[in-house]
């Protein structure tokens, strides 16, 4: 039965084959079952307005003269090639015509529409301008069925990379009434809510709590849960029942496992899921188990569920193993360094917790620098090697065998510099300390990576050294890939003194070039390219005040060493009344210039510097005891001053750093003029007294960075400052003090050579002695500490963004012998710093002031504060 059936199918299938076999063409039949064999007569296009018809032929594969079969695969092929392209949505092949043996074809096409515009429903316009990023669509695309689904997929796999797991897509297509064969897309889109992790349950773990192994799974957390009240009676009936039984274990334990379940917070890690991310964290997970000594740990299997509320659970089996320490190690192959040298610098003994990861780091790098592989390689031997290998395991204990290849050391070729497009080669190659000849040295290629970074005419974040090694003759080329950012800055600002506004500008020209200042040519806008630095910066707002600047630094004096040298001058008058011959004219004129040579270090180490200075100020005043009430406010004062600075800085960028420290004491002072003299200063006047200004100032800073996680950075930082006097019945100058509080940022009111510290909580000097009767007396001595906590939104150097935390501590006092380092003014908040190359690093900080300030109520509390180029640090 079933053979007849199947025979019948198949003459069926004949007779219907038969029956389609032949198509009229006019008065012509084409017979399919016989076909005939042409020449291509020519080709016709229609139905296209777009498109140019000799490309379309061109595509097809068909050409005219040549031999084709009809029916035949050559036409099949010409529909598939022009199928391809996706600008299609209807082909069609026919005959116009037969003269003979040649044959004429018209290849019919339907265009698929072009996309005009498109436009998103559902969304807010931050997350519109994301998606239009990753979607790349341009006005002109063919809507294929490719497109669309590709826009819908992107579409939700940005939303899916948010956490919003059940986003739902729907594109509308409209006909374009303003313009032929093209439509709108229109993408509605609901992302419905966030999927959160309701719960992620661990199974198999013996030797880590649940808390500890969910806290390594830093992208996937639980959702925050605060329910304080479900189980407190039997927390407190348990509480109590422990307490009398003396179970203060079963306590402990207890109410751990109650905050757990009932009391959850995320403030810092939102709780949702991405596959990405948690297929990471599992490696994570499963590298803390290494880390801690459990080598065999691995995750026997893992589940992710969706739950009927629609958040999702997880559940992750353990199998943790058995916890492992090292044992003996043994070295194989050194002959540079004794076995005692290398287990010194490995820092790893017997019995310590068996880690891989460390052991290592402790071989190949570490941030220290001071592992074995930078041993061998700041020596020279670039083509070291170092292999651990496990050869015995004893018990709990695992034997280690360090397979060490020294190799040849290798020398230094060809050192070249790339990407300094506008910046001088002696510039950069004078920052370089890998010099063609030397051995190789690792720390010398870190070393050259900060010292062109701190330039801060490269970004900072793409400095790469590419190290060409050649074995066979024992060299090394090297090449330092830069990449040239924008140096150069802009002050505009506006302030409010005197009751109106005073207004800045500034500029800076920190890669300037003075030797080509005549050459027109170079001028991009002003000569570059040398490395030198040219301030210019003027205030005013009106007839009243006016203040300039000028300041030059040349940072390699003579080209051979890197002296410093720096030439400065300042002028400001502030004047006010009715006229110069009036008794309520009002005066104050200050002059000043500043010569100074900084030059690096050899001793202790090449992170020092030592900076020197001599400065000259002449203030001239007349009845101006706004700043000034010594004197009446008249006189002519003089301050000839001399500058040491013993500094240390070691940080890794300058904009954004992570590592290292920056320390200084900088010590000023004047001769003490007071003992060139027999006059007894405590019966002159003021205007006689400070004819020439004489003190001692100090000044201390000491910063220091720590990488917490990743890019997460805790800052430290101490100020401290003291201003003595040479001459006790002269006293302490009342120029040159120190005002705390606020901003930081001068303004009019600092001509008096006052030094603003900034402090966040608080107004602007209010927590200078006395402030609060409008006193202007300032502080001689201050101290300042802070703690900040810092993370980064953009490393880009065009845009370099960081956020932070705070908490500062700090006071100021009159006198020496009042001095309480305890005795501080407390503070803590937020901040917000954007570092642009056209204005340099501009800060928002809120600080909450906790200690109230006498004889000013509004001083502290809630402040907002303003800060430019570091003012408030």
């Amino acid at each position: 039965m079933k053979l007849k059936f199947t025979g019948l199918i198949f003459i069926l299938l004949i007779i219907v084959f038969n029956l389609n076999a032949q198509v009229s063409i006019g008065d012509k039949i084409v017979d399919y079952a016989n076909p005939k064999e042409y020449l291509l007569g020519g080709i016709t296009i229609s139905g296209v307005k777009y498109l140019d018809n000799n490309a379309l032929i061109m595509l097809s594969g068909l050409s005219v003269g040549d031999k084709i079969r009809i029916p035949g695969d050559q036409t099949a092929k010409a529909i598939e090639n022009l199928w391809k392209q996706g600008l299609f949505k209807n082909i069609i092949i026919t005959i116009t015509k037969v003269e003979g043996t040649q044959v004429f074809l018209n290849i019919d096409l339907k265009e698929r529409p072009r996309m005009s515009s498109f436009a998103f429903n559902g969304v807010k316009k931050a997350e519109i301008d994301k998606i239009r990023e990753k979607l790349k669509l341009t006005r002109g695309n063919v809507v294929t069925d490719n497109l669309l689904l590709r826009a819908e997929n992107s579409i939700k796999g940005y939303f899916i990379e948010k956490g919003y797991l059940d986003t739902e897509v729907d594109i509308d297509v409209k006909a374009d009434t303003s313009r032929v064969n093209h439509v709108k897309l229109i993408f509605n889109i609901d992302k419905r809510e966030k999927v959160k992790i309701k719960t992620i349950n661990i199974y198999g773990n013996k030797h880590y709590t649940d808390e500890k192994i969910k806290s390594s799974l830093k992208e996937t957390k639980e959702k925050g849960n605060f329910k304080p009240m479900d189980d407190f009676e039997s927390l407190i009936l348990n509480a109590v029942r422990d307490v009398a039984t003396l179970r203060f274990d079963a306590l402990v334990e207890y109410t751990r496992e109650y905050f757990n379940r009932n009391i959850k917070l995320r403030v810092f890690k939102a709780s949702k899921f991405i596959k990405d991310s948690y297929e990471e964290d599992k490696v994570n997970l499963v590298y803390s188990y290494n880390e801690e000594g459990y080598r065999d740990a691995i995750i026997v299997k893992d589940s992710v569920y969706r739950n009927y509320d629609g958040t999702i659970s997880i559940d992750i089996t353990l199998n943790e193993g058995n916890r492992y320490y090292f044992g003996n190690i043994y070295w194989v192959g050194n002959t540079k360094y004794p076995d005692a040298v290398l287990d010194k610098v490995l820092r790893i003994q017997k019995g310590d917790i068996y880690n891989y990861e460390l052991l290592n780091q402790n071989l190949t790098f570490n941030q220290s620098e001071d592992d074995v592989s930078s041993l061998y390689m700041n020596d020279g031997y670039l083509f070291f090697s170092a292999r651990p290998v496990e050869v015995g395991v004893r018990n709990d204990s695992i034997d280690i065998e360090v397979r060490i290849y020294e190799g040849k050391q290798a020398t230094i070729k060809n050192v070249a510099i790339k990407g300094n497009t506008r910046t001088n080669d002696h510039v950069v190659i004078r920052e370089i300390r890998t010099v063609p000849g030397q051995l190789f040295s690792r720390s010398d290629i870190i070393r050259t990576t900060r010292e062109l970074a701190q330039l801060k005419y490269f970004n900072a974040e793409t400095i790469n050294p590419n190290i060409v090694p050649n074995q066979v003759d024992g060299t090394v080329d090297i090449e330092y890939q830069l990449e040239e950012v924008s140096s150069d800055q802009i002050e505009l600002s506006g302030g409010w003194g005197y009751g109106r506004i005073i207004g800045t500008l500034g500029v800076s020209f920190n890669n300037f070039s003075l030797k080509n200042i005549f050459k027109t040519k170079m001028w991009r806008p002003v000569p570059t390219g040398d490395g030198q630095k040219l301030s210019l910066r003027l205030q005013s707002y009106g007839k009243g005040y006016i203040s300039y600047s000028f300041s030059f630094t040349e940072p390699w004096l003579g080209g051979k060493k890197p002296h410093a040298f720096t030439v400065s001058y300042y002028h400001s008058v502030y004047s006010y009344g009715a006229g110069r011959d009036t008794p309520d004219w009002h005066q104050f004129k200050i002059d000043g210039i500043v010569v100074g040579l900084g030059r690096r270090l050899s001793w202790p180490d090449d992170y020092f510097s030592l900076y020197t200075a001599v400065n000259f100020q002449r203030y001239d005043l007349y009845q101006y005891t706004q700043i000034f009430t010594f004197g009446g406010g008249t006189g002519t004062y003089n301050n000839i001053s001399f500058n040491v600075t013993l500094a240390r800085n070691s940080i890794d960028f300058p904009i954004y750093p992570r590592n290292g420290s920056n320390v200084s004491v900088a010590f000023d002072f004047t001769p003490p003029f007071s003992g060139f003299t027999n006059r007894n200063y405590a019966e002159l006047d003021d205007i006689q007294k400070y004819e020439w200004l004489e003190y001692h100032k100090w000044n201390l800073l000491a910063v220091y960075f720590t990488p917490i996680y990743k890019n997460l950075v805790l800052m430290a930082r101490a100020k401290f400052g003291f201003l003595g006097a040479w001459n006790k019945d002269l006293g302490v100058t009342p120029f040159e003090r120190y005002y705390l509080g606020g901003d930081g940022l001068s303004g009019y009111n600092n001509m008096d050579g006052r030094e603003l510290i900034g402090m966040r909580g608080y107004e602007n000097n209010s927590l200078t002695p006395h402030y609060w009767r409008s006193s202007n007396v300032g502080g001689t001595i201050y101290d300042k500490f802070t703690l900040e906590l810092r993370y980064p939104i953009s490393l880009n150097p065009s845009a370099t963004i960081f956020v932070a935390t705070f908490l500062e501590a700090g006071n100021s006092w009159l006198r020496f012998n009042d001095f309480n380092p305890f005795e501080a003014y407390r503070s803590a908040g937020v901040g917000l710093r954007v570092f642009l190359p056209m204005f340099g690093i501009l800060g928002l900080d809120w600080g909450y002031g906790f200690d109230p300030v006498p004889g000013l109520p509004n001083a502290n509390r809630g402040q907002f504060h303003f800060s430019i180029n570091q003012s408030i640090d």
